[in-house]
């Protein structure tokens, strides 16, 4: 799905260690298995620290699968680890609570249903090393909500209606001539879904002045 000059570039070998936090809530366990292990499958050992699920007081009752027959499955996969929480918490607190508990450099949030495709866990934390003050946020194309069909889409800016509700702003000719087909470039906004920015001082307490 990537360009072929994806291919050809290269990272430094000194790139951050990540911890992925995953927070979910009532997610089937498929779903939430297919993103875990996407994510070992397609990012160099190396770099990645951990993946924290944030079970977000999910109903035993609708979806016992995500209790002990997900606690027993992780045992058996490296480098993951289930957090819950006893009440609901909502999303923004729930991510916090897995950020309090990560131990790598980047935090990178993602949501309980995606696929990680090959490169994106380098192609994210590159440019974090290039100036930790970024934060980039991927490519993301669509997995079909019926038939879990991936396909590919093109690139477009993060923005908002005059309700501001998010969408996706494709770029015109003018702004899609700076760039080429492989190259970064620069959004306003971002979705929130997926989220990796560095782990700092100053990060650490703001996420503590939020909790």
């Amino acid at each position: 799905m990537r360009h072929p000059m994806c291919r050809r570039m290269g990272y430094p070998r000194n790139l951050p260690k990540a911890s992925v936090v995953i927070c979910f809530h009532n997610e089937a366990l498929s779903s939430l298995l297919r993103s875990v292990h996407s994510i070992l499958n397609r990012s160099p050992s190396e770099l990645l620290e951990e993946i924290i699920l944030v079970d977000d007081a999910s109903h035993r009752e609708t979806h016992p699968d995500t209790f002990e027959p997900l606690d027993d499955y992780v045992k058996h996969l490296p480098k993951v680890k289930v957090l819950r929480q006893d009440a609901r918490m909502g999303l923004i607190r729930a991510r916090l609570a897995g950020a309090a508990y990560s131990k790598g450099e980047v935090l990178v949030f993602l949501d309980s249903h995606i696929e990680a495709t090959e490169g994106w866990l380098e192609s994210l934390l590159q440019r974090i090393h290039t100036n930790r003050l970024i934060v980039p946020a991927p490519a993301i194309d669509n997995i079909n909500y019926e038939t879990l069909d991936y396909t590919k889409t093109d690139g477009s800016k993060g923005g908002f209606n005059w309700a501001l509700v998010f969408k996706w702003v494709p770029m015109n000719e003018t702004e899609r001539s700076k760039y080429y087909n492989w190259d970064p470039f620069e959004s306003p906004t971002m979705a929130g879904g997926y989220l990796p920015f560095t782990v700092t001082p100053s990060t650490s307490t703001v996420l503590t002045m939020m909790k």
